[in-house]
């Protein structure tokens, strides 16, 4: 029975809230390095073929500091982004109680998280979007002295307030299939290590669980996000419908191994980003409770 009087809990979103915050702040800064090379590797795979010629590439010519290009929007939008993902999928447990939420040791519902996991997608893709757009395009340039800001203004000038939503549907199609897997396959790996590791220290599982789930999240949206990086790169991208024309020209440029491009970094940032984010979040909760019984 679905208990919407509990979405609404004053106390409860404030929780989430800042306990999001706070995991985002880890997660952007542990993870952007990596990111800036796979956005690099998906948009010029020519220029930047693996993960070590691109960080030595950037790090020659920019030095260090251009790893964390685009951070600032990434770290805001991060914040954004999981204020509501995070928000909207514990609202959405809120009202639909999970069994393990009275006892952990029992055994998860393996689809409801995974749904939830998907609605949440859908809500934080629309939330992300104008950051996302902005990182992407501050990523792929080089050179030095490069600002988000100045790529904001010349977005602006180009297209318009809508050059900040270009690419809806590439954000879609991503976020809906990861956080599926993001969310649900957290759910799981916490109840197993419960299970099968009860020695673990609680702490140690939300971190290794959190990083599992961004790796497994980030394997299945992975050739979604190729074509999503480059409509977003780009500046004659449109708001709907550069997407899947995107995709078919990476397709058959590229092959179909030219989707799953930047996997590597990828997967390698998935894991400590996620797990200082899940293990940022569930300290952050803690925090809150310690403060605010």
């Amino acid at each position: 029975m679905a208990d919407f009087s509990a979405v609404a809990d004053t106390r409860a979103i404030s929780r989430d809230f800042f306990s999001a915050t706070i995991g985002s702040v880890c997660c952007c800064y542990v993870g952007q390095p990596l990111d800036t090379i796979k956005v690099r590797m998906q948009t010029n795979p020519m220029m930047y073929p693996g993960i070590m010629s691109t960080f030595g590439l950037t790090v020659k010519n920019e030095g260090p500091v251009a790893l964390w290009k685009g951070a600032v929007p990434t770290a805001l939008g991060m914040a954004a982004e999981n204020v509501v993902a995070f928000g909207v999928n514990e609202a959405l447990k809120r009202a639909f109680p999970l069994p393990e939420a009275a006892d952990p040791s029992k055994r998860p519902d393996l689809l409801r998280p995974f749904l939830m996991g998907s609605v949440t997608g859908c809500c934080s893709a629309m939330v992300l979007l104008p950051s996302e757009v902005v990182k992407a395009k501050t990523q792929v340039q080089t050179g030095t002295g490069v600002s988000s800001n100045q790529i904001v203004k010349k977005m602006i000038q180009k297209q318009g307030i809508k050059s900040l939503f270009c690419g809806l549907d590439s954000q879609l199609m991503r976020d809906g299939p990861f956080y599926a897997v993001f969310f649900g396959g957290y759910e799981l790996n916490c109840y197993l290590f419960r299970t099968y590791a009860p020695w673990m220290p609680e702490e140690l599982n939300f971190f290794i669980s959190g990083g599992f789930a961004g790796m497994f999240g980030w394997a299945v949206a992975m050739p979604f996000d190729v074509p999503k990086t480059n409509v977003q790169s780009r500046w004659d991208s449109k708001v709907v419908g550069s997407y899947f024309p995107q995709m078919i020209s990476i397709a058959r440029e590229r092959g179909v191994l030219g989707l799953y491009n930047g996997l590597g970094p990828t997967l390698i940032r998935a894991f400590p980003a996620n797990a200082a984010l899940f293990l940022g979040v569930e300290m952050g909760k803690r925090l809150f409770d310690s403060v605010i019984s």
